[in-house]
């Protein structure tokens, strides 16, 4: 799998010097011998090679036998240094801080990709001020002058925590799951994505720290204690989940549905997506071999960018352990991998190996054929060495050396100095990719986002799906193509949902819960008036003024217009019912026109009775300024003429009824009210009456004139066309003076009702009276509580009936002595009293 970390050491050829290279690594998916064998690193294989033969060897109580248990307790930190502290010594003499020769001395360590192994190592080369290329996570050297020793392979992490943020955002993933290790790039990975999950509205759900070696690790509780949070992750109801770790975290995902199995463990319905950080190399063991990879099906990780080197496949393929004589590593893994053994091992029931064998036959899960992130980050790092003792080897202030047999063999031993010119190294390497690092010693790269669609046969793909570019634009910086990713089988394709509750859909706003994260809540509908047209709104919010909510408060409809037409039924009505008053009124008014002379016209004051019904003929027709389109001629004249004629028909009223009483009082011998009877009286009560109205109109006019508006509040659906009165003072004022005569004209003929009947109009005018007084006194709360151009019609219908009351009441019974019963239109008639 990695081209540059089978052998103990790697040559740089054409620099012509034997200056080796030591490479020291954990987690490359061949197997665990081929891993550990020269390395030294002797970190996890442990328990990650015996995970799963525990379930073979539980004993009654569930728990890894004693056997086991001590069968796997085999990594101690110590080995580590051990290691550290052999590649100081002389090869084949472990005698500490003693190098008694010169020909295998080396000048850099290429480590990794765990960061506490990274950590036990420092520990010692720190101290010879030995490079160490880190192609993994990197113990936290912020602020330690020791920060000099380490060149970080691996890309900022800082960028791949901004990738996962990005790419929650874009899939709109509010409830999450995190479990992470708790080392040096874990710490950091939980210090900055809390606050910054939270202030983007992301939260979790569970926040687990995994298990894990120590100096003194008590493998059965590592066992249980990640058999626990594969129960809790499993159990959340959080599809995505977060996993931050080092290489070892991919074999514990792989058994997790076993795990699961063995305990019983239902997942939760909604499945699970995880997101793997790049950290998390793919690692393979022997013991899983059979075991499938479904666990990874679906998964999203972020990778080391790795572009394809030329002649990796081909250096692959003409791979035989045979040709390794002094590479015992090879031999082992070729066992592994193909399960059989060679001649000179004594095992005797697997099949032989005979070197041909293939690499491009073994699964994926086995062995991959192309060259991964972490192996691409060793393959840069070998070159970022070379090319940094070139450069020292060709400065004008390099070291000196001295040619030997063709090769060149550095005298001085101070290759610490190095350092200057690995921070300062830029290159391009056969894969055509420029490799550079920042004044820190991180190189310079991003992360590609990587699914993982996993095959019956234990093969894998992984393809990239979008990337992580901190070169870029920040708009640019996250690319995502979310129509190839492959999610796990369970969402059948579509796009998994991962929120703490369902969402609130349009038409329902967010109320948090108490006690929960702030990401929960319950949805509760927009109230009348207000809408939400997305999902997941805090906040109803109102429609614009001209539109309203439909009945499912997620969008807004325009109003339509709406004011009291012809064209609409009720329009029609009023109108015909105006025309048809005025015509009878016009007749009424012909009639008394035409028989004037008469004496039941003369006895009534005529003056007055043709006033009476011009008035009520225009009162009849200025109910058609009700109707239509308001303008600002109509606003103007509706209330102001409605006004000054009803109190013109009022106040003759008034005066008709003042001059009966007068008339009879004067019949009394020697009365002086004799001269207050004729007209004279009458025209002064009736100028007095109208220009009283005809003042407040005036200064109604001159202060606060009605003009056009638009009502848009009154009606939910419709933006009412109205006059607005301009001064609601004015108006009730011109209402109440109307009001005042009425009651006058009430009283007064009140008084007058027990006057002779045949002489005496009093009681049909009391009784028209309490009609018109009536229907004005019902007008005012009707009105109050009426919307829309509904008011306009309670006008137009008090207006039409009150002029109706008084045209029935005061004309219809002399109309009928007219007409119908001219016999009783006589003087003699008319004078004679009652017995």
């Amino acid at each position: 799998m990695v081209l540059f970390v089978l052998s103990e050491f790697v040559f740089l050829p054409y620099l012509g010097c034997d200056t080796p290279i030591a490479t020291c690594t954990v987690g490359n998916p061949l197997s665990i011998t081929h891993k550990y064998y020269h390395s030294g690193d002797l970190i996890i294989a442990g328990i990650i090679s015996q995970i799963y033969m525990t379930f073979e060897q539980m004993d009654f109580s569930g728990h890894p036998s004693e056997k086991l248990i001590d069968e796997i307790i085999y990594f101690r930190a110590s080995w580590t240094y051990l290691a550290s502290m052999d590649l100081l010594s002389t090869q084949g003499r472990f005698i500490p801080n003693f190098k008694c020769d010169a020909q295998d001395n080396a000048i850099a360590v290429i480590t990794g990709p765990n960061s506490h192994i990274c950590h036990f190592m420092a520990h010692i080369l720190n101290i010879y001020k030995m490079p160490q290329l880190v192609y993994g996570s990197a113990p936290m050297t912020i602020g330690n002058p020791e920060a000099v020793f380490f060149n970080r392979m691996f890309p900022n992490e800082d960028h791949q925590t901004w990738g996962i943020l990005q790419l929650l955002l874009y899939f709109k993933w509010t409830w999450i799951g995190l479990a992470y290790i708790s080392n040096d790039s874990g710490e950091k990975f939980i210090q900055s994505v809390l606050p910054m999950f939270s202030q983007r509205g992301i939260c979790l759900d569970f926040v687990e720290q995994l298990p894990k070696e120590s100096f003194s690790s008590n493998y059965a509780e590592i066992l249980n204690g990640f058999s626990h949070i594969n129960s809790i992750v499993l159990r959340s109801s959080a599809s995505i989940v977060i996993l931050h770790g080092d290489v070892q975290l991919s074999v514990i995902l792989r058994i997790s549905p076993m795990l699961a199995e063995y305990e019983d463990i239902k997942m939760n319905s909604k499945g699970k997506v995880w997101i793997m950080a790049a950290q998390m190399e793919f690692t393979s063991v022997p013991s899983l071999r059979m075991l499938g990879l479904e666990a990874f099906h679906g998964a999203l990780s972020f990778a080391v960018p790795s572009k394809k080197v030329l002649g990796f496949l081909e250096y692959l393929q003409m791979k035989k352990p045979t040709l390794e004589k002094e590479d015992g590593f090879t031999m082992l893994f070729w066992e592994k991998a193909f399960e059989c053994s060679f001649p000179m091992n004594d095992a005797t029931d697997e099949e032989m190996c005979t070197g041909e064998e293939k690499l491009e036959t073994l699964p994926t899960s086995v062995f991959e054929m192309s060259m991964t992130g972490h192996s691409y980050s060793v393959y840069n790092a070998v070159y970022a060495v070379a090319h940094a003792l070139q450069a020292m080897h060709s400065s004008k202030f390099g070291h000196r050396a001295m040619a030997y047999d063709g090769r060149w063999i550095l005298l001085n031993q101070q290759l610490w100095q190095i350092h200057h010119y690995l921070r300062s190294a830029s290159f391009n390497n056969s894969a055509g990719e420029q490799v550079t690092f920042d004044q820190t010693g991180q190189v310079v790269a991003g992360f590609d986002i990587v699914n993982w669609v996993t095959f019956p046969n234990q093969s894998f793909l992984r393809v990239k799906v979008g990337k992580v570019d901190p070169l870029a634009p920040k708009d640019n910086g996250f690319t995502i193509s979310a129509d190839d990713i492959v999610w796990p089988s369970m969402f059948n394709q579509a796009q998994p949902l991962s929120v703490c509750n369902d969402n609130c859909h349009p038409g329902n706003s967010k109320i948090k819960l108490e006690g929960k994260p702030f990401c929960c809540y319950r949805c509760l509908p927009c109230p009348e008036g207000k809408i939400s047209n997305q999902s997941d709104m805090d906040e109803c919010f109102q429609c614009p003024e001209d539109q309203y909510p439909n009945d499912q408060h997620d969008s807004c409809i325009p109003k339509h217009i709406s004011y009291l037409s012809y064209e609409e039924p009720l329009g029609l009505c009023f109108a015909i019912s105006a025309y048809s008053l005025s015509v009878i009124t016009f007749l009424v008014l012909r009639v008394f026109i035409k028989y004037w002379h008469t004496p039941i016209v003369k006895a009534n004051n005529r003056d007055l009775t043709f006033a009476l019904l011009i008035s009520l003929l225009l009162s009849f027709l200025c109910a058609l300024l009700f109707i239509g389109k308001p303008n600002k001629v109509t606003c103007l004249l509706r209330q102001i003429t409605f006004g000054l004629i009803f109190s013109a028909a009022v106040s003759c009223i008034l005066a008709k009824t003042t001059i009966v009483i007068l008339a009879f009082m004067a019949t009394r011998p020697q009365s002086s009210i004799r001269r207050w009877v004729g007209n004279k009286l009458a025209i002064t009560i009736v100028l007095s009456c109208s220009l009283i109205q005809a003042s407040l109109c005036g200064v109604w006019l001159a202060t606060s004139p009605p003009f056009p508006d638009l009502d848009m509040h009154t009606m939910t659906e419709e933006i009412v066309l109205v006059c607005n009165e301009g001064s609601v003072t004015m108006f009730y004022c011109v209402l109440g003076f109307m009001g005042f005569q009425a009651i006058i004209c009430f009283m007064v003929a009140f008084l007058a009702r027990r006057l002779p009947d045949t002489f005496n109009e009093a009681k049909f005018i009391t009784f028209s009276m309490l009609v018109f007084c009536s229907v004005w006194l019902t007008f005012i709360p009707t009105y109050l509580s009426t919307k829309g151009k509904y008011m306009v019609a309670v006008e137009i219908f008090s207006i039409l009936t009150s002029g109706a009351g008084l045209l029935i009441c005061i004309f219809s019974p002399k109309c009928y002595i007219i007409l119908l019963r001219p016999d009783l239109n006589k003087r003699e008639q008319l004078i004679k009293r009652p017995n």
